[in-house]
């Protein structure tokens, strides 16, 4: 059952491959935009996965974040989602990340449970 406050906290080591120099959004060998968005949503995925019901997913619509502290290669970063609501299928979510210092970025998550299947059906069409 999906409930507001289902929680789940994802981590990362920041390497050469998350940095912003490496995929492309930015010239450093610092912890990436993206790679702290990919790590918030997937953060928010795996805190309601295991109340989902068989053939389901979810999928990120939207998401507004800050990124306001740099962390650099060694270093571990973990992101948590909480869930603050549930609206149908749109589920809303708080994110955090920190890199064992401080905060790095923060904010706000929307993702929808989605029929895999039927959500598959619709690519190239």
């Amino acid at each position: 059952m999906l409930e507001k406050g289902l929680k789940y906290t994802s981590s990362v080591v920041v390497d050469k491959a998350n940095c912003a120099s490496a995929v492309g959004s930015g010239g450093l060998d610092v912890f990436a935009t993206p790679s702290m968005v990919a790590l918030m949503e997937n953060a928010a995925m795996n805190a309601v996965a295991p109340c989902l019901p068989d053939g389901s997913t979810t999928v990120g619509s939207e998401i507004n974040v800050t990124h306001t502290k740099p962390t650099g290669i060694g270093a571990t970063v973990s992101a948590t989602a909480e869930l603050l609501s549930v609206d149908g299928r749109k589920l809303l979510f708080k994110v955090a990340a920190h890199d064992g210092v401080g905060f790095i970025g923060e904010g706000t998550h929307v993702r929808f449970v989605v029929d895999v299947e039927r959500f598959l059906s619709k690519l190239n069409k």
